[in-house]
């Protein structure tokens, strides 16, 4: 009785390429992700689609979607490419591991990157990186071992652990809030405010006032909390900011809370990773000593008792 030999399988380059280009439906992205120029990416491409007979993308002038053959292979791509990382990832973290971290910028700033000389204390042996850019890191599928990101928690294929409120409250620095004479929030009404006009409704609205229409947005958006806060330090506005991440500057004296308002944000912050990967040994230290960091975090306790 004859053996039945086995299909002879792709390359490992032509099959990573093409879960880069099916999960970004894009030859540039997927070239950007793999450091490859675009015409190594589309060789690789035209490779695989030569090994199976068939195409896997169609060409629509500068789009591409997915055929019908190049679903079903992009659905055991993903999954094959999501084991075999989890697996490198697994077997690399023991020893001279690296812990790739990708964090919300004034998270990162302002919280995590003032302790995590402690946790490389407590592990010697695992190297961190860091990401700060604003980007949405997918996990399941880029270098990436955790996240600290802000949402609700509720991911697929995302192990989830809470860390504490998303909150914000009124910022200024001592100079602008004796020019102003703040003694009662209207006063913010007429104040040079920074942030997001709906972040500043929902504070007016938690101080019983409504913010007006005529009012227009505020006069700075940074979209990050830092730069916000920065502002303020420097007397342009008043910003709204999370009491967790700004205590120092306040306990220093170089800013003022000028009311007890504080107001909740969208989402809360978790750290995250993928459900598959759980039991890694560098993800399970990491997520050991940041939950007991969070705990003992003073600022953390008074701003998740007064929510």
């Amino acid at each position: 009785m004859s053996e039945t030999r086995p299909t002879p399988l792709p390359s490992l380059t032509a099959v990573r390429v093409f879960e880069a280009v099916a999960r970004r439906l894009s030859f540039t992205r997927a070239a950007e992700e793999l450091g490859m120029t675009q015409a190594a990416v589309s060789y690789q491409i035209k490779a695989l689609e030569e090994r199976l007979g068939q195409p896997v993308f169609l060409r629509l002038g500068r789009e591409i979607q997915l055929t019908r053959a190049g679903e079903r292979l992009s659905a055991a791509a993903t999954e094959a490419m999501s084991l075999l990382r989890n697996a490198v990832a697994d077997i690399t973290a023991s020893g001279e591991g690296v812990l790739a971290i990708t964090c919300l910028h004034t998270l990162a700033v302002t919280w995590l990157v003032p302790r995590l000389g402690a946790f490389q204390l407590a592990n010697p042996g695992v190297a961190v990186k860091l990401d700060t850019s604003s980007r949405l890191i997918d996990l399941a599928h880029e270098d990436f071992d955790v996240g600290l990101r802000a949402g609700s928690g509720d991911w697929p294929g995302i192990e989830a652990k809470f860390l504490f409120p998303s909150l914000f409250t009124a910022f200024c620095s001592p100079a602008l809030c004796d020019r102003l004479k703040l003694t009662e929030p209207k006063q913010l009404l007429d104040a040079p405010l920074i942030g997001e006009r709906e972040d500043w409704e929902a504070w007016f609205s938690a101080a019983g006032l409504d913010y007006p229409e005529s009012a227009g947005p505020p006069s700075i958006r940074y979209d990050v909390q830092q730069y916000d806060v920065a502002a303020a330090l420097a007397g342009q506005g008043v910003a709204l900011a999370s009491p967790i991440f700004f205590e120092p500057e306040v306990e220093a004296g170089r800013l003022i809370r000028p009311f007890d308002i504080t107001i909740s944000g969208v989402g809360d912050y978790y750290l995250a990773y993928p459900e598959s990967r759980r039991r890694s040994p560098k993800i399970t230290a990491f997520r050991d000593w940041l939950l007991k960091a969070v705990a003992e975090d003073p600022a953390v306790q008074r701003a998740t008792a007064a929510r």
